[in-house]
């Protein structure tokens, strides 16, 4: 079964506890939370003072995707403000390894995410580290944007890569994602969905829910 992460980045921030408590009721199943420096990708968002405010408001897992240059500068202070999962760029990070590493010296959960052009193949030799691999399915920096079509592909040689070697690694999708195309991202190999303003966006967050549950689970009812 899928998992459904909504993205606060496309969250109301004028009230983003309760926006989060709503998502938790709906029946989502860990918060994502971007992190953006300005430099690495053009947007700055929230960093670990907001991470640590909002860890008071729900018991799901916070999922951390650090979009910042030189990750390995931050990782302390994110595990610290209370993230379980820290996923770093295999793009900004010079030393992935380590950084992959200190996030489970840190009792968090690696991931490791690639940006639409990076190949999979990239990652050869560190995916059995990761706790998940994060495949970015728009550019990174903004909410909102359509889905890249050839991330399913992508999707589809990762899923496969794992399976041949026996790995338990996850592979979560973000950017782009909405009911009408989520049936095919999961059929494609994902395992977890992240959901911004295919989230957010919607007026019922419960009846977004359901419905998006009958499209990736077949056979639900609703």
């Amino acid at each position: 079964m899928a998992l459904v992460a909504p993205s606060i980045l496309s969250a109301d921030f004028s009230k983003l506890a309760e926006e989060i408590r709503a998502a938790e009721e709906a029946g989502a199943d860990l918060i994502h939370i971007d992190v953006m420096d300005g430099l690495f990708v053009p947007n700055i968002t929230i960093g670990q003072e907001v991470v640590r405010a909002i860890r008071k408001t729900t018991s799901l897992p916070f999922d951390v995707h650090l979009m910042i240059e030189a990750p390995e500068r931050h990782l302390e202070a994110f595990a610290e403000a209370g993230a379980d999962i820290i996923t770093v760029h295999y793009e900004a990070s010079v030393h992935l390894h380590r950084a992959v590493q200190r996030i489970r010296e840190l009792n968090c959960k690696p991931g490791v995410s690639i940006n639409p052009a990076t190949p999979v193949w990239v990652l050869q030799d560190i995916l059995d580290e990761l706790y998940l691999v994060l495949i970015m399915s728009v550019n990174p920096g903004f909410g909102g944007q359509e889905f890249i079509p050839s991330s399913l592909r992508k999707i589809g040689t990762l899923k496969d890569e794992i399976l041949r070697r026996g790995l338990k690694t996850l592979i979560e999708v973000d950017g782009g994602i909405k009911v009408d195309n989520a049936r095919q991202v999961v059929e494609a190999g994902a395992d977890i969905l992240v959901m911004g303003s295919g989230f957010f966006g919607a007026d019922n967050y419960i009846e977004l829910m359901r419905v998006l549950r009958k499209e990736i689970e077949p056979g639900r009812t609703l």
